[in-house]
């Protein structure tokens, strides 16, 4: 009889919400549908260039022949000097299709004559963008100082004029200066959006980048990202990337 008059009290503390069943304790470690779905309540990024521009900054662009036996590149990056609040950051650049050819990174002080390196990076082995990481390189860039940097296709060594080339420039801004402009340094993609206003082209496009690999198939983040190529005029990698949410290929 006692036994029978715990289990019924039991029951009645459950149904009135003052003992926890197991239906509720599972429940309350699931995320809401408002946490799973953050990234839908972030607005489009908008890039704001920085005030002082060095127009004519990027090189080789348009992804017209994109269906010739050569592929094609294109430096992720404004027609300008692009700014980073980091010592060592990432450069973007895309690729339309994997090659054999090897694959030459340049990366020049604009006041010297002198590369600061030239080498060989990993060729893709698909298409799409690409990343080169300067803290794997042992790279790192000065404050206030402009670098242009080239991506390289070696289609013939014995005749550079062939090689298929892409590049840009990058300027890390001194840090108490970049402190004015408020540069978040955590990635995710409220983040991307404030860096990309704020000015810092290379920090939000490495981050989005690197979300991308990290979620290959999110639709609301290749959005984002071809919302902010098509911005600076890249729009056949925007193109590419948004066909990439039907067929994914990263």
């Amino acid at each position: 009889m006692r036994r029978v008059l715990v289990v019924l009290l039991s029951g009645l503390l459950v149904s009135i919400g003052l003992f926890p069943s197991a239906t509720s304790s599972v429940l309350a470690d699931q995320p809401s549908v408002a946490q799973s779905k953050q990234t839908e309540d972030v607005p489009l990024p908008t890039y704001t260039p920085p005030k002082k521009l060095t127009p004519r900054a990027r090189v080789g662009g348009g992804l017209r022949g994109m269906d010739g036996n050569d592929p094609v590149i294109e430096a992720i990056v404004p027609d300008h000097v692009g700014l980073t609040v980091k010592k060592t950051p990432v450069l973007n650049w895309f690729i339309s299709k994997p090659t054999t050819y090897q694959v030459i990174f340049t990366l020049n002080d604009t006041g010297l004559t002198k590369p600061i390196f030239e080498g060989p990076i990993p060729t893709p082995v698909r298409a799409g963008i690409q990343s080169i990481d300067l803290k794997d390189m042992d790279l790192a860039l000065e404050p206030d100082v402009q670098y242009r940097w080239f991506v390289s296709v070696i289609t013939d060594a014995k005749s550079p004029s062939k090689y298929i080339v892409a590049g840009g420039m990058i300027e890390r801004c001194e840090f108490n200066e970049c402190l004015i402009h408020e540069p978040v340094l955590t990635c995710d993609l409220q983040s991307v959006g404030k860096n990309a206003t704020r000015g810092f082209w290379y920090d939000a496009m490495a981050c989005l980048c690197q979300l991308i690999d990290l979620n290959p198939s999110d639709q609301i983040l290749r959005r984002h990202r071809a919302g902010l190529l098509n911005q600076i005029g890249l729009h056949g990698v925007a193109e590419w990337d948004l066909r990439s949410i039907e067929a994914p290929v990263r």
